[in-house]
């Protein structure tokens, strides 16, 4: 029986899913029924398995299961080289990072209504031939396409492209700005029953001169997402894009994000409904609240395996800790400020400040390094039996903390069917998710406004 409902209509939830592939969220390949494969002492499956995480099988079956659930859209993140730690590939990344839009494109064809949201970075990429790509994913999804937009600053990255080198911090933003925009050009530049304008730009980062080669798409542009929290990725969210995905943190810090993004729109002529907050959260299922706080606390062992534990402190102490024992204490050592054993990850910030914390926070509780990394390094967001995670859910919403979620699950590629199967009835039975799709586009789905109509020769659109 549904609960009662207030005066005020309930805000909608927006859920996504986001595809887990090789990061430290990612326990264990599955093969759907099957349960958990047998895994390395590195915390990451066999290599015999791995191939479930890049077949398209696998992506299959996640992108239907959120078909299936009415998700708006299916995430893919990119990464444009493999991490190193000592000078090796880092044990999760040994399963490859396959193309985005080459697998969405395939996706396409065997999903009708799911959203498709490719992670491409516009620091080694070129407006006019990804605007190409991406009008090309529109068309053929019917208008689902949507562009994650990223960047990067490392020359460690950039060794893999012509150019080589790196873009300096401050010219990141600058740059996809102005990539962003030419984009949109590109895709304004055919009117509806018209030949497309010819392009004469002439920027900062780029110079394009020609016609464009694909018409306007269902959507008129790709759906756009940001990605980032800092000061500079939260003003280019408030200015350009249309979903921001960011870190799960507690509902406080969630609303405090909330109102300062949201609280940015006004300046660029934009609506607060004009940019969905979007959180990328994990979740864990059980029958009872215990159940379900005995099988996190068994992931977060599994996601920080000994060999896991000593690299997470390596990344903060900058030199090899490859004799301390993982179920030993931390060491007394201060970290090297000029140490980096990692490359491919986001440099620390202030290492010896996190040193210290972790220190005593090891002391105060009696803990070891594994114990301490697992204490002090991301957690599941939602822990609870269906009808808990669905209220806690709600809550964020309705507070607004967040206006949907990007759920990571903790397998590849059938984590995502619990929350499909259980909790998702129990948000539809609270009136705050939608029970069948109402449009076709992603747009619609995320309750966005079409992409204004660009005018033809004689003026009218």
């Amino acid at each position: 029986m549904s609960p009662a409902r207030s005066a005020q209509p309930h805000k909608q939830i927006h859920l996504a899913a986001h595809f887990p592939g090789v990061n430290n969220t990612t326990v264990w390949a599955d093969s759907p029924p099957a349960g958990p494969t047998t895994r390395t002492a590195g915390g990451a499956p066999p290599h015999t398995s791995l191939g479930s995480q890049i077949a398209f099988s696998s992506f299959q079956h996640l992108a239907r299961t959120a078909e299936r659930g009415l998700f708006d859209f299916f995430f893919l993140a990119e990464g444009l080289r493999l991490r190193e730690h000592k000078g090796r590939i880092h044990d999760l990344d040994v399963v490859g990072r396959p193309e985005s839009i080459t697998v969405l494109a395939a996706l396409a064809a065997v999903t009708e209504r799911l959203g498709l949201a490719a992670t491409v970075n516009a620091t080694f990429n070129e407006p006019y031939e990804l605007a190409r790509r991406l009008a090309s994913l529109d068309h053929l999804s019917g208008g689902r396409a949507a562009w994650n937009v990223v960047t990067t600053s490392d020359a460690f990255t950039g060794e893999n492209f012509r150019r080589g080198g790196y873009l300096d911090r401050a010219d990141r933003y600058t740059r996809a700005a102005e990539f962003l925009a030419l984009a949109r050009e590109l895709w304004d530049s055919w009117p509806d029953g018209g030949r497309p304008r010819p392009l004469d730009h002439r920027g900062e980062h780029f110079t394009v001169r020609g016609e464009f080669t694909v018409p306007r798409s269902p959507q008129g542009h790709p759906v756009v997402i940001q990605a980032g929290d800092s000061p500079e990725g939260r003003e280019f969210a408030a200015s350009a894009a249309d979903v921001i995905f960011t870190r799960h943190s507690g509902i406080e810090a969630g609303r405090a994000f909330y109102a300062d993004v949201k609280g940015r729109l006004a300046a660029y002529g934009r609506r607060p409904a004009d940019l969905k907050i979007m959180p990328g959260v994990t979740f864990v299922l059980g029958d009872t609240a215990a159940e379900a706080q005995e099988r996190a606390a068994e992931i977060r062992r599994l996601q920080v395996s000994p060999q896991n534990a000593l690299l997470a402190l390596e990344q903060i102490w900058g030199v090899d800790l490859s004799s301390y024992d993982p179920d030993g204490p931390l060491p007394d050592i201060d970290p090297d400020p000029g140490g980096e054993l990692a490359q491919g990850r986001v440099k620390i910030a202030d290492p010896k400040a996190i040193a210290d914390r972790w220190r005593a926070l090891s002391r105060a509780k009696g803990l070891s390094i594994r114990e301490t990394v697992i204490e002090t390094t991301g957690r599941q967001s939602f822990i609870g039996t269906p009808e808990a995670v669905a209220a806690e859910m709600n809550d964020f919403v309705q507070t607004d903390a967040a206006d949907g979620f990007i759920l990571v699950p903790h397998l590849t590629p059938g984590g995502l069917d619990p929350f499909v199967d259980r909790v998702v009835p129990l948000l539809q039975e609270r009136g705050v998710f939608r029970t069948e799709y109402r449009g076709h586009t992603l747009r619609s789905h995320l309750g966005l406004p079409e992409a204004a109509r660009p005018a033809g020769k004689d003026g009218r659109p």
